[in-house]
């Protein structure tokens, strides 16, 4: 008798392993996509924060290039001094937008010099060329300047020199010069020679070899980054930069286009925002204004998604509103700001776009109206704003903030009145630890398929914050793209996402995790930028249904998927999220009158640590493997590794 219970019970434990192995059965009904993909889907979110711009991809690398700092000489140093009066800074009031400048009093021929320290230093590369320009005035005959680019031990790795031509108005001098030693840390002296008196102003030294080659442009490794992703978006300023802490400090974009002198400094609100990351040299000098904003998007193939001041100032900050009388300025800058991008060239704003070199419009279709405001003073301010654009421009889709978080009072009131008002795309915002990005990935299921759009403008798992740039963790990477698959199941809901923040210098960091990381000469992305990459330039034209027993693969035993068909490639594109610390079977039904090609490609992003993060030394821990696989058929037995992020692709006939 105990032999047969023991018999019995062996069998039952054989029985019950069985089961555990037998692969898990996901059904996919390739002929009948429940929906068609935004060609925008995925996109990037940029904001000045943490050096994304000054300090980043705008590749000036002097800082306090024209003296309009708060504290004027910030970042310079005297490298002589002469007699009482010898550096004078003048204040000229008649000077639109760049005010200061700086007076050299010369009247003992000495040898006066100026050194700059750059943002955390100046990154050059051996070889590379570099162009140093100034603008000034007075110049008499004879007058010199001598420019040293130094490394960490003073030593002069740099160095040129031209004399000036002698000026009465204001003129522009420029030398190129090449280094011969990278460093990350360079320092740039200017010396002057010559007996008189000289104004100089924006003092400026850029790498020649930027983004297109473009004169005084933007940072070409990072902005590669962005083009590597193909993004379907690009929105910009940001962000709080947006509102600012007082409405004096928000951004005004008609201060950052037109001529770069011509563009009004003011503190990026970021500057004194957090007690434990001071950063009082942070500035906006909109050498990156809305024009090259616009002209990155083209560049990127991708579309401007302007975000612009509804009337109030942060709501964590000051909360300053403008009284709804006074709210024309704010709608004229929204009306204007459509005419700068798709305006004739005998417009006003349009005619300025073409002087900027840029005749052909921008091709504008959505506009933001405010970011993170809440409260029944938005809804008032907004609902001005809309009745002016539908009006006058029906053909631009207004993007509307649903405030800071995806639930609560606040969203549950802003949901309610954006959806009454009609709005055509309602921007969710989530800053949330992984678990949430795991539990959520069914979010917009229950969505209303036929009333307004979503945008995900702002979302990264947090595992901890505030922290450092080794915190952007495959745990939080792994999350998302669990959470992503939800999106895209959505993606007849859901119009775009976007990660947040893009950018952290690592010298220079307000807030992480962010997506890619920079110091002043390499740039890596982080374990998310890899995820985020992967759907981005894998987004299909169709949603597919995926599902186990009938229902979306949501995080039953921590399995996530979804399902894209490419019409253009004609490919099937599989995702498959892992968050197990054991492989897991799977048995993938491909219901479909199309046929299957034999050999697929498989790409996987995986590690058994979650804790593991990409760096600048180790810049490709979490990075995709790619293979080549053969099914046969159309029931693909497919095992996925530990705590894994897997792309399948299928070409079909």
């Amino acid at each position: 008798m105990k032999k047969i219970v023991s018999m019995m019970l062996l069998l039952a434990g054989l029985g019950s392993s069985a089961v555990a192995q037998s692969p898990i059965e996901l059904n996919i009904q390739l002929d009948k996509p429940t929906g068609k993909i935004s060609p925008h889907m995925w996109g990037v979110f940029f904001e000045d924060i943490n050096l994304g711009a000054d300090g980043g991809i705008y590749a000036e690398l002097v800082k306090n290039r024209s003296f309009e700092f708060d504290q004027p000489w910030m970042a310079w140093k005297k490298l002589e001094n002469g007699p009482e009066g010898t550096y004078l800074l003048l204040n000229d009031s008649k000077r639109k937008g760049n005010k200061r400048y700086l007076r050299l009093n010369n009247t003992t021929n000495l040898k006066l010099g100026l050194q700059n320290e750059g943002f955390r230093g100046m990154g050059v590369k051996s070889g590379e060329a570099y162009e140093f320009s100034l603008q000034y005035q007075r110049a008499a005959t004879g007058m010199k300047i001598h420019v040293e680019v130094l490394n960490e031990q003073n030593k002069v790795i740099g160095e040129a020199e031209f004399p000036l031509n002698a000026a009465t108005s204001w003129s522009e001098a420029a030398v190129k010069f090449s280094v011969s030693e990278t460093t990350a840390k360079a320092k740039l002296n200017v010396w002057f020679t010559g007996s008189g008196t000289l104004d100089i102003d924006m003092l400026s030294l850029f790498p020649v070899d930027t983004w297109k080659g473009r004169p005084k442009g933007l940072r070409k490794d990072m902005v590669q980054m962005l083009a590597d992703m193909k993004p379907g978006f690009i929105r910009f300023p940001g962000g709080c930069i947006v509102e600012g802490k007082d409405l004096a400090n928000r951004f005004q974009w008609k201060k950052t286009v037109g001529p770069i002198t011509e563009r009004e400094l003011i503190i990026n609100r970021w500057n004194t925002e957090f007690k434990h990351r001071l950063t009082p040299d942070y500035f906006q000098t909109f050498g990156l204004g809305f024009f090259e904003y616009f002209l990155l998007a083209e560049d990127i193939g991708a579309t401007p998604v302007p975000i612009l001041n509804c009337g109030m100032a942060c709501q964590f900050n000051t909360g300053e509103v403008v009284p709804l009388e006074e709210l024309d300025e704010y709608v004229q800058d929204a009306l204007d700001l459509i005419e700068f991008a798709n305006g004739s060239i005998d417009t006003k704003w349009g005619k300025l776009r073409a002087e900027m070199g840029h005749p052909e419009p921008f091709h504008l279709k959505m506009l933001g109206v405010g970011n993170e405001n809440w409260g029944p003073q938005y809804i008032e301010r907004l609902a001005v704003f809309k009745k002016a654009l539908n009006e006058k421009h029906p053909e631009i889709s207004l993007i509307a903030s649903s405030g800071t978080d995806p639930e609560g009072d606040r969203f549950d009131f802003l949901n309610e009145k954006l959806r009454a008002m009609n709005i055509n795309i309602i921007d969710e915002h989530y800053y949330r630890p992984p678990s949430w990005f795991l539990s959520s990935a069914s979010r917009y299921d229950n969505y209303d398929r036929n009333g307004v759009k979503i945008f995900a403008g702002e979302y990264a798992s947090h595992t901890t914050r505030p922290n450092g740039p080794g915190k952007s963790t495959w745990e939080a990477a792994l999350s998302e793209a669990a959470f992503m698959t939800g999106l895209e199941r959505n993606a007849d809901v859901v119009e775009m996402a976007s990660y947040a923040p893009l950018f952290g210098h690592v010298d220079g960091w307000q807030w992480s995790p962010d997506l890619i990381w920079v110091d002043n000469l390499k740039v890596y992305g982080t374990p998310s930028y890899q995820v985020q990459k992967l759907y981005a330039t894998n987004k299909g034209t169709s949603i597919i249904p995926i599902k186990r027993e009938g229902e979306p693969v949501a995080g039953r035993d921590s399995l996530y998927a979804s399902a894209v068909y490419d019409d253009l490639s004609q490919q099937l594109v599989l995702k498959v999220v892992n968050y197990n610390s054991k492989p897991i079977k799977v048995s993938l039904d491909i219901v479909s009158r199309k046929k299957l090609l034999a050999t697929a490609q498989k790409i996987t992003l995986a590690n058994a640590d979650l804790n593991v993060s990409n760096s600048l030394e180790e810049p490709l821990i979490i990075s995709p493997k790619e293979d080549t696989v053969t099914y046969k058929g159309k029931k693909l037995v497919e095992t996925f590794e530990p705590y894994s992020f897997t792309l399948i692709k299928m070409s079909t006939k």
